[in-house]
């Protein structure tokens, strides 16, 4: 046992290490710390923050996403439009409408205006290169959202905010093969095929199912996200297959629309999962009508899109310098202790 001088020394020590770290967590920011000596290591500056100011004067951005038939699109624009609105930027928007031809068309539309920044989620990998280029020739940076634009190294983009599909698509199946009791027949219906985003989810899928004996994959035909298309799918399915345990879906309005399908037709039995967690699959989760549903962070990836716009424009920042290559858009796998806090989230935009 330590005599009354030795606690003293040790209490000495104790409140001078406490003193240091509150010292050193006052001027950095805590947890922060690590990231700026993080980012140090990788190169950029290890300030732990700046501020979010909005540019002195207005500016014009030119932003898109694959089509606002999709839900989880049509809040990116919502999203986008908001920050927009707090960071002194008018965006025009250029919607894809779900088809790559359509895409291309507007885009070029786009590629012969004069921009601050462009922000696009592309509907296909490779599909638009010629007229973004010409952008960035004009000296325009532009941002990718949430899908790869092009392999990498053909354009020269100022940065990639992207979620992690292949993360996002092993949870959510893993989730649902659970909850099927680990055997059984199921379905994967999937997005485009040619968006970075439904491979990564199709990826991740098969990591939890391939090699599995007791799980047997009866279909994997995409859907390119229309649910339109899904409805077909799924009543050609339900006819041909008299025995699914569970189904994944690369995002919930396709999953809620093959729900519906199989409501009429009286196979509310088949267990349902997807992406995004768009507020009626959240809420579905709740209800117990979809067995889970992980977070694509559209109000995230959207919104940080306009706010790297501004910062390029206004703060000068430089890509590969100032800003990494590639953000990480995370989001949470959605229970009901978290739903209601997540929902407010998406309600202000921030998630």
């Amino acid at each position: 046992m330590a005599n009354k001088k030795e606690e003293t020394i040790l209490d000495d020590r104790k409140f001078m290490a406490d003193a240091s770290r509150r010292d050193i967590f006052k001027a950095m920011g805590g947890a922060a710390a690590l990231g700026a000596i993080m980012m140090a290591d990788a190169g950029f500056d290890p300030a732990i923050a700046q501020e979010l100011k909005p540019s002195g004067k207005p500016l014009k951005a030119a932003m898109g996403n694959a089509g606002l038939q999709a839900t989880w699109c049509a809040q990116g624009k919502q999203a986008a439009e908001a920050w927009g609105k707090l960071m002194n930027v008018e965006i025009t928007w250029f919607d894809g409408e779900l088809s790559a031809t359509k895409q291309r068309a507007t885009v070029e539309n786009l590629a012969t205006q004069k921009w601050d920044f462009v922000a696009l989620q592309a509907f296909g990998i490779g599909t638009l290169n010629e007229p973004i280029q010409r952008v960035i020739d004009a000296g325009t940076p532009v941002i990718a959202m949430d899908t790869m634009m092009a392999p990498e190294g053909q354009l020269a983009l100022h940065t990639f905010i992207a979620p992690d599909n292949a993360m996002m698509g092993s949870v959510v199946t893993a989730a649902l093969i659970n909850a099927i009791g680990g055997e059984g027949n199921v379905v994967m219906t999937q997005g485009a095929l040619g968006h970075s985003g439904a491979q990564g989810r199709a990826k991740g899928f098969h990591q939890v199912v391939d090699g599995n004996g007791k799980i047997k994959l009866l279909d994997e035909q995409p859907a390119d996200w229309d649910v339109t298309k899904v409805t077909r799918i799924w009543d050609s399915l339900l006819t041909q297959y008299p025995d699914i345990k569970g189904a994944f879906f690369h995002n919930d309005d396709m999953a809620l629309a093959a729900h519906n399908v199989m409501k009429a037709k009286n196979r509310t039995d088949i267990l349902i999962a997807g992406v995004d967690a768009m507020p009626p699959a959240v809420n579905a989760v709740l209800d117990g009508t979809m067995v889970a549903t992980v977070r694509n962070p559209s109000c995230r990836i959207h919104g940080w899109a306009v706010a790297a716009g501004v910062a390029a424009v206004v703060g000068g920042e430089k890509a590969g310098k100032d800003i990494p290559n590639f953000i990480l858009a995370d989001g949470p796998v959605i229970t009901k202790e978290t739903a209601a806090g997540h929902l407010w989230l998406q309600k202000n935009f921030l998630i």
